[in-house]
This record gives structure tokens, sequence and C-alpha cells, in this order.
């Protein structure tokens, strides 16, 4: 017998945009101008950074969001001008949303007439669209800087850069693009035109003209080329005397180069110059590699990133190919079994599939009662739900029709176990879901025993074959757009695959 599941999750509205239709000339015309010449500063990432606290409040001169929406941002929640998200909406009496500076500058440089059907517009025609704005505000959104992986919603994200640990500043005296976390360590270990000051006579200068100063420098210590004497380079010039008496005495107590082989004493003093000078070199490079070591990293979890939603997409156009009859494969069923034997929660739900194209867009849910459950201990639950397809507007609603679900037979008698049931319009599972699944489901608590697994060959393989047959029942044509579309989908009876 059927039962009706429900879990206590809350819904969110849903929101439907009414922008369509192809722009206009003086729309495209718009896109363009807007693009090059309206860029606003206060919306790119150094902004954020920087802890500006009214770039997304004081939106009076800007274009819509750009920014990276998690899921992608819906078409309905795009500006056809400039081709973001809606900020601040407007929306006109022909039903259309734009951001507000874009409709108004549009109204005022191309005319009065809407850019998408090039109806009759004016100014004071136009309207706040509060419902859009919040919606938009409430999508989630992903941090700009390279290497978070932090997602909220996009009313928050202004809070999140201004604190972010990846945040970037520019060097203020190499104008690299520093994390804010060890701007100051850079400034004064790393940045290589960090102002410094000779320790002999006490100019500053930048690091990187260090070695040059060294060089140059009056009052740098040099050595005697005859002896280990420490003299300052221009000492001839400061101290005449000393330099005199230094070189009309080479060999006295004043000068050491009899007691010592100067050319050994040389070669000694070159090696351990030519030691430190390679030490310095290999630092610099360990430091750069470091910091590419943190480029790649962020480079590959964007890499990653964009995998994952190139497979979604495979995922849902594989979905779209299914035409009513759908086969589940659970694999590693035996896992599954220990973690119900060990009491621990075990829920599975399938991909997602559709009734025909277009049609529904359905999944499978499958509990294993644990044994210590009331009433249905040591079953397998079976429900189904509906989710949000890419034919919603174009299909009627609640949902219609007869489902068969089966956990099939693998071996040569096909004796599947099979069960039978009818859509009941007036429960919300089978409402149009205004959230990706709709979190109340329709099927069996009690669709089979666990001990019945061993009666037949059910699991092969360790895998488990579950069946959903769908056969949507329309009562009208339904239609859109002046449009008529005849659904499609199976009518074939039960059997086995």
């Amino acid at each position: 017998m059927a039962c009706f599941d429900s879990s206590k999750e809350s819904l969110e509205d849903s929101f439907d945009g009414a922008v369509g239709g192809k722009l206009s000339g003086c729309a495209l015309a718009m896109s363009e101008k807007e693009r090059e010449s309206l860029l606003n500063p206060s919306e790119s990432p150094s902004t954020y950074m920087s802890g500006a606290s009214s770039s997304f409040q004081d939106a009076t001169h800007q274009q819509g969001y750009d920014v990276e929406f998690d899921p992608p941002l819906e078409s309905k929640y795009e500006c056809p001008i400039c081709l973001m998200a809606l900020r601040n909406a407007i929306q006109t009496p022909c039903g259309h949303r734009f951001c507000k500076i874009c409709i108004e500058k549009s109204i005022r440089d191309a005319g009065q007439r809407c850019p998408v059907d090039n109806e009759m517009l004016s100014k004071e025609q136009l309207f706040p669209d509060n419902f859009a704005k919040r919606e938009i505000l409430s999508l989630t959104v992903r941090c700009s800087n390279p290497g978070c992986t932090g997602k909220m919603e996009l009313r928050h994200l202004e809070d999140h850069l201004a604190h972010c640990q990846f945040a970037t500043v520019p060097c203020p005296h190499c104008q690299q693009s520093v994390r804010k976390t060890i701007l100051e360590e850079h400034m004064t270990a790393e940045c290589r035109r960090r102002p410094v000051s000779c320790p002999d006579c006490i100019e500053t200068f930048v690091y990187e003209e260090r070695e040059r100063h060294e060089q140059q420098c009056p009052f740098a210590s040099v050595m005697c080329p005859y002896c280990d004497m420490d003299l300052v380079r221009d000492q001839d010039i400061l101290f005449p005397s000393r330099t005199m008496e230094h070189q009309r005495h080479p060999v006295t107590k004043e000068c050491r180069a009899a007691t010592a082989p100067p050319a050994s004493q040389m070669r000694r003093r070159r090696g351990l110059r030519e030691m430190d000078r390679r030490l310095v070199k290999q630092d610099h490079q360990l430091r750069e590699l470091i910091i590419l070591k943190e480029t790649q990293a962020g480079q590959l979890a964007e890499l990653g990133r964009r995998v994952s939603m190139l497979e979604e997409t495979v995922r849902e156009l594989e979905s779209q190919h299914c035409t009513g009859i759908f086969i589940w494969r659970l694999k590693d069923f035996s896992v599954l079994l220990r973690n119900q034997e060990a009491g621990l929660p075990v829920v599975e739900h399938s991909p997602a599939f559709y009734t025909g194209r277009p049609g529904y867009k359905l999944c499978l849910r499958l509990h294993l009662q644990s044994p210590n459950a009331q009433r249905c201990s040591n079953f397998i639950s079976l429900f189904v739900h509906t989710m949000q397809g890419a034919f919603d507007g174009l299909l009627t609603w609640p949902f219609q029709g007869t489902i068969r679900l089966a956990i099939l037979d693998q071996g040569p008698e096909g004796q599947h176990h099979v069960e039978v049931m009818e859509t009941k319009p007036d429960l919300q599972a089978f409402q149009k879901p205004t959230i990706i699944r709709n979190p109340k489901g329709f099927g069996y608590v009690t669709f089979l025993h666990l001990q019945h697994l061993n009666q037949r060959a059910y699991v092969k393989d360790d895998i488990l074959l579950i069946r959903c047959e769908v056969t949507p029942r329309f009562d009208n044509m339904f239609h859109r757009d002046g449009i008529t579309v005849q659904p499609r989908g199976p009518e074939a009876s039960m059997m086995r695959d």
C-alpha cells in the first residue's frame, strides 16, 4: 500500500522571470557601450579586498552583479542589457526586468522604448521589483579570491571579501598582488623594492639595488689584497695617514702578508663569497617555487570546479534521453547491508531521469530500515520525488499518472517484485517543485523485506537493480506562447530487462 513520506525541509519561493525574447538593436548597442564605458572599479576584486563598505549597498551608478554564481545564474535573473545578474531590479509595464542603471541609461541614450520588444516606455513607467531583488540577493555565489572555496549568499559576499584570508592587495612598493595576511612579511622580507639602509653609510635604497650599492659604498669594509687587515674602501680620502702607513709597512706587524700566503687566503675568501651568493640565489628560487605552487594549486581547484560543472551538464543531458523507463543500478550493495545491520542510516538517491522529452523530471529514494525501526524494521523503503526540470514550464501540474516500481530478479526465472501506484494530485509530493528536489516523496515504506533478497537472484555481482516505469496522464493538451506541445512518454507494460 502506498504511503506518503515527507521531510521537514523548508520550501523556498520560486521566481519566474519575465525577461525573454531577442534583444532589439538599441539594446545590443547599449550592451556593447556599457561594457566598454561603465565598468565600475568598485565591482573589481581589488576593491573588495581593500574593505570597501559600500560596493553592494551603494549601487546608484553600477550595472549588474558581475560575480560567479553556484549553481550558474539562471537566465530569468539576467539583465538583457548588461547580461549580468539584476542589480536593483526594475520592471516595465510590458513585463521585462532590467538593472535600474541599465534601463534608465537606455531610455536616456537610445530612446523611450523597451530594449526587448521595442514597446513605448518612459522613465515614469518603471517600478522597482523588490521580489526579484530579494531572490537574487539570496542566490549562492563563490568568493572571487584565488584559492578560496567559500560560498555564501550574494548579500553576504561583501562582508566575506572584507575578511577573507585569501584576499590580496597590491604591495605599496612593488605593486605585486599579495595576500593581506602576509603583506607585512612580504614588505619586510620578500619585496624586491622594499627600502633598506646601508649599515656602513646609513644611505637608504631599494633592496634590488643592494649589490650595486655595496660595490660603490665609500664606507664599505674591504680586505687588503696583501693581508687580512680590514680597510674602508675610500680610506685614502677619509684617513690618508693610516693608508700611507699601511702601504709603507707591508710586512710589519700591521701587515701580516708575511705570515699567511696571500693566494690561499684570497681563494678561501672568494670561495666563501661564492657560497654566500649561491645561498642567496637558492633562497630566492625557493621563494619563487612556493609562490608558483600556490598559484598552481588555485588553478587546479578552478579546473576541478569546471570539470564538476561539465559532469553535471552531462548527467542532465543523459537524464533527458530517458523515455520514462529508468533502471537504477545500486553497486556495492553489500556495503549498504553492513551499514544497515550496524544500525547506521542508509539513504540513497538515484540519478535524475525524465518521463519523456518533454517530460517530468523525477528521481528515486531508497531507505534500508534499521533493525530497530518500528513497524518497518529490515524493510526496503522506496519513494519517488519530483524535481525541477527543463520542461516544467511546458507541463501541466500537479503530476498525474501511473508509476510501476520493481526490484528485478536477475536470475533465469525473472520473477520481479513489482508494485503499481497511482499518483494523488492533492498531495504536495506531485506539485510543481519550488526547489531542486521536492522534499516530499510518494512510495512504499515496506516495499520488500531484506530476507526476501536471498530467495531469488535480486542481488547479483553485488548489484541491486531497481526499475521505475512512469506513464504520465495528460487530461488536456498544454500550451505555451501559442505553440501546442504533445508530450511523449512510455506506454509499454512492465517487462523484464
